[in-house]
């Protein structure tokens, strides 16, 4: 399978960094559909405190990682350079098993509706074909500037 991102590529697409970049390859991009890999490790920032002695990866992270993959679909595209995406919901979100250091995470994001504005996706992480999470999630386009001189 050709590596479509390698994680210099997925810095130059997301704005996310150490310690919040939660993908590190892209294996496949289709129309409408993206496959991406995170390697779980115990070097994770969130397993200092979630939770040292049994280091279990939170929900909320697994959900971050799909909707920084579809960031990655819907932000690759060249009308949306210089925008970042911005959660509108999270539906239909499962939790179904653990992800825990040594695990590879396969995260695959179907797009539902892709707009200039709006976008509607759904997402499914899995561990050696076990789904851990799954979720439909919206999100906004607003320039990644948005917050200049708001302080």
């Amino acid at each position: 399978m050709k590596v479509e991102m390698d994680i210099l590529k997925i810095l130059s697409v997301l704005p996310h960094r150490y310690p919040f970049i939660l993908v590190d390859r892209v294996l496949e991009i289709r129309e409408n559909h993206i496959v991406a890999l995170k390697n779980v490790t115990r070097n994770e920032e969130f397993f200092n405190g979630h939770f040292p002695a049994a280091p279990i990866m939170p929900g909320v992270l697994q959900i971050e990682a799909l909707a920084q993959v579809a960031g990655l679909y819907v932000l690759s595209k060249p009308e949306n350079t210089g925008k970042i995406g911005l959660f509108a919901a999270i539906e239909n979100a499962r939790f179904k098993r653990l992800v825990v250091p040594g695990d590879q995470l396969r995260l695959e994001v179907e797009i539902i509706k892709f707009g200039k504005k709006l976008s509607h996706v759904r997402g499914t992480a899995s561990v050696e074909g076990e789904i851990s999470c799954e979720a439909e999630m919206k999100f906004l386009l607003a320039p990644e500037n948005m917050t200049e001189g708001s302080e």
